[in-house]
């Protein structure tokens, strides 16, 4: 595994500023933006708070249409339960307007940097508890859309068929304006944490992934220990207070990520550096979570998250079949040790697993033949990490994992074909009736959807 430090495979496609960035600030500004009578150079990406691990919304030429200027909250139903917002609307704020009301949403929902629209447009991975929908963009009743020549189109829940192409579209259908969705009175649940060996984790990690739990954990492969956060909601509410949330995120988030890139700059000897890395972490969710986070909702569990510019580069998310993952855990922790091994490289932040439930609410769901569990491998050295994600993405495949396009770097096209097979040949047929001419298709995304 010893490498260069960057190898040439083909997989990554280099950053360059596009041509032309557009900031519309309301519908009409939108529609020019699209409209080809505009001659705005080609391809045109859409982009909302440009959060993605990969390049799935940069571009490298033609156009960037910049929504985080479309940020009104038009109105929020307390009586029928829903929201329509424009799609620029961070969901920090979202989240924060709804529990002034009693609400919350509905569904996984990640870095609240995150923009409405983007959240419909890729999957949020998150700990989605039993029986509740596994992506935010399950709960879109209706969307407002410009299509790629400008015009307006609306889709709701009669067009069942429309509403699911454009959940989880990557904005290659045409820009999200407009969205109402599902929202429901704020739940508690109770929170509780374990510590495990990995063997012993890999032994009940199938029925955990069956049970009606909200699942979500942090691997240390170099420390033989997993830390559970397991989730279930309450039929007799607890308190749920916002200060054990701010100070666990503040923890996870911040801390760690500045604390391990301090140490690596300051400290030469990788064995010391990383067993004093391994011991932060392990106190940081052995005694933070479990001695401070009892009870939540989805408003405290969010709401609390600072707002931070995210780690976009160093992040690389897979998903692997939930009934095979007490096998992937032990495997993946071995490639973990033997990557050290062999290129003396591996990452400092652990890896968080979260449970992700079946969902055929989108045409380009990850999980829409079966539950799956989202591995998430972060790090704060970007030394070698472009190799250890080449080798990750192998990993992956070897063991049948499902990317994410936005999220799982390094993901050879064939690889990605062939594990959305059919369902992507029917997705290019829509796209390319509703976009004939592929404006909304960057280099990226044309690796799998040309």
């Amino acid at each position: 595994m010893a490498s260069p430090r960057f190898r040439e495979t083909g997989r990554f496609v280099r950053r360059t500023a596009p041509t032309k960035i557009y900031t519309p600030a309301n519908l009409a500004d939108l529609m020019r933006c699209l409209d080809p009578a505009s001659n705005a150079p080609v391809p045109i990406r859409i982009r909302g708070a440009g959060t993605a691990a990969t390049d799935c919304n940069a571009n490298s030429v033609g156009t960037l249409v910049d929504m985080t200027g479309l940020d009104r909250i038009i109105h929020i139903d307390a009586y029928n339960h829903t929201v329509k917002v424009e799609a620029g609307v961070r969901l920090g704020t979202l989240v924060g307007a709804l529990a002034d009301q009693g609400l919350e949403l509905i569904g996984n929902h990640d870095q609240m940097e995150r923009t409405v629209g983007g959240a419909i447009a890729s999957p949020c991975i998150g700990a989605c508890i039993g029986g509740q929908a596994a992506y935010l963009s399950t709960q879109v009743i209706s969307l407002k859309v410009i299509t790629a020549t400008g015009q307006v189109m609306k889709v709701s829940e009669q067009q069942k068929h429309l509403l699911n192409a454009f959940r989880l579209s990557y904005g290659m259908l045409g820009a999200i304006y407009e969205a109402t969705l599902r929202v429901r009175p704020i739940a508690t649940f109770s929170a509780s944490h374990r510590s495990l060996s990995i063997e012993t984790f890999a032994d009940v990690a199938n029925r955990l992934a069956s049970r009606d739990i909200g699942l979500k954990f942090y691997v240390l492969p170099h420390m033989d220990r997993v830390y559970l956060d397991l989730r279930r909601y309450e039929r007799t509410p607890g308190n749920s207070y916002n200060t054990p949330w701010k100070i666990k995120d503040w923890g996870e988030s911040t801390v760690l990520p500045h604390v391990f890139k301090s140490l690596n700059r300051v400290m030469p000897i990788p064995s010391m550096k990383y067993r004093l890395m391994d011991s932060i972490s392990a106190a940081t969710h052995g005694l933070v979570n479990t001695r401070l986070v009892r009870n939540g909702n989805n408003a405290t569990a969010s709401g609390t998250q600072g707002r931070r510019k995210p780690r976009n580069a160093l992040r690389s998310t897979w998903c692997f079949p939930a009934s095979d993952f007490s096998v992937v855990i032990k495997a993946y922790c071995e490639f973990c040790r033997d990557t050290l091994a062999q290129s003396g490289y591996r990452t400092d932040l652990p890896v968080v697993g979260f449970r992700v439930a079946r969902d055929v609410s989108a045409i380009l769901s990850p999980s829409f033949d079966e539950p799956l569990i989202a591995l998430q491998t972060a790090s704060t050295q970007e030394k070698g990490w472009e190799d250890f994600i080449i080798d990750l993405a192998q990993f992956a495949e070897n063991w049948g994992g499902t990317p994410l396009f936005s999220e799982s770097r390094a993901l050879r096209a064939e690889y990605g074909k062939q594990m959305y097979s059919n369902r992507l040949d029917f997705f290019r047929k829509m796209r390319r009736q509703l976009d004939a001419h592929g404006r909304l298709l960057n280099p990226f995304m044309a690796q799998y959807f040309d």
